[in-house]
């Protein structure tokens, strides 16, 4: 007797299928109309908005927000934004030279702003290593996330980003 209802409150919950977790942000970016995107030289995958008042680009059919040091995604070019955290953002993103981000960070102001943003500076030791960050020039060479690249010899310190790692 009790077999039906148990077939019946397990169908159910396999219908139901997984609930969106997602945590929608107001950043604070709300624009009327699709910004005017331009093709970030060498990285053609990426597109950025230079009239935007946020560091704005599109990757994948989505939109893509930098501000206060955190990545934010949407479908839409005004939102609902979603926090991304570091370890998710797209590699093809990271590589987008400072250039390219209409209001950067004060402190990337000492960075060369033809080279793509010091990410590993930025969150940590703990972030580079998990994704295996050896920096564009390195990933164009061996892009295979093992220690027989370049670039992991060299100490890259600790974070000084915004609490993104443990401890921190």
């Amino acid at each position: 007797m009790l077999m039906p209802y148990a077939l019946v409150a397990l169908l159910a919950l396999i219908l139901a299928g997984p609930a969106a977790a997602q945590v929608h942000v107001d950043i604070g970016i709300h624009l009327p109309a699709p910004p005017q995107l331009v093709i970030v030289p060498g990285v053609p995958a990426v597109q950025y908005a230079p009239a935007a008042p946020a560091n704005f680009f599109v990757y994948g059919d989505q939109y893509w927000v930098f501000v206060n040091g955190d990545w934010h995604v949407s479908r839409h070019h005004d939102g609902p934004w979603i926090l991304v955290a570091p370890q998710f953002v797209p590699r093809p993103l990271l590589f987008v030279p400072a250039r390219y981000y209409s209001v950067p960070p004060g402190h990337w102001q000492q960075w060369d702003r033809q080279a793509a943003p010091r990410w590993e500076h930025e969150w940590g030791r703990e972030w580079a290593d998990k994704r295996a960050w050896k920096g564009r020039d390195d990933d164009r060479d061996d892009d295979r996330g093992d220690d027989r690249g370049k670039g992991h010899g060299e100490d890259r310190g600790e974070g000084r980003g915004k609490g993104h790692g443990k401890g921190r």
